[in-house]
């Protein structure tokens, strides 16, 4: 038994690092279905990158991570949409397990797992994954009720993508892809986190100062536009009763 799988991945002015994901996944144990670039505005040689290995390039000239990623969300055909960063690099069993973790009778809504940095000190890599991935794992299962999607290495149900993409923020700027899309999940999605799906991805977040906190100020943007009506308790409240529902 197999399910199609669309993988897809914005991209803005990353041809240097696209290439890589892309040879990692033509090295795929299981081929994707569909591929598909959204060049969110690049200079560089992004799209022709990505044509070169055969995935479907969409244009997105307003930039954006959430509108870039929302725009390839709703072209792909797939039943399961995976997404990673173009400085992501799979490992050759990537599409494999996540296929293996939405055929389970339990398959769950969304399967994510952490990120593994590359290109920094073996110090900063370990400080980056237990203090930043893992507090940011930690920090919002507490306020979302269930774990964060983690942009570089999630997938998800096109089902569940359609029901809740005219809810997400695609037009702000300043709002990560992945923690936004969490907020959108409804009480009856699930998300899978499994700590053994680890995900290459370039330590670059850590190579300035100005980058660093300028996506700690993405990821206070996003939670700051979705808690009216989306605190803590009240997620957790309409979980638990929607589980109290299904059990009956």
């Amino acid at each position: 038994m197999s399910i199609s799988l669309s993988v897809v991945i914005p991209a803005r002015d990353d041809a240097r690092f696209l290439e890589r994901a892309l040879e990692c996944l033509d090295a795929q144990t299981r081929r994707p279905d569909e591929v598909i670039v959204v060049d969110n505005g690049s200079t560089d040689d992004t799209a022709a990158v990505a044509r070169a290995h055969g995935a479907r390039v969409l244009s997105e000239p307003v930039q954006g991570i959430l509108r870039a990623t929302a725009a390839g969300f709703d072209a792909a055909t797939g039943v399961i949409l995976a997404r990673i960063d173009a400085d992501s690099a799979p490992p050759a069993d990537w599409l494999e397990r996540v296929e293996r973790a939405f055929l389970k009778p339990d398959a769950p809504t969304a399967y994510t797992g952490p990120g593994a940095f590359y290109g920094i000190s073996s110090a900063g890599a370990w400080a980056g994954r237990t203090f930043y991935l893992g507090g940011y794992v930690t920090w919002m299962t507490l306020f979302l009720g269930h774990a964060p999607l983690f942009g570089s290495n999630f997938a998800m149900r096109r089902d569940a993508w359609l029901r809740i993409r005219d809810t997400v923020h695609r037009t702000d700027r300043r709002v990560h892809d992945d923690l936004d899309i969490s907020y959108h999940l409804l009480p009856d999605m699930s998300v899978e986190y499994d700590p053994t799906l680890v995900m290459p991805i370039s330590g670059r977040p850590f190579h300035s100062p100005r980058g660093f906190l300028r996506r700690l100020g993405w990821a206070f943007r996003t939670i700051g536009v979705n808690l009216p009506g989306q605190w803590p308790w009240q997620r957790w409240s309409r979980r638990r009763a929607t589980a109290r529902r299904a059990a009956r």
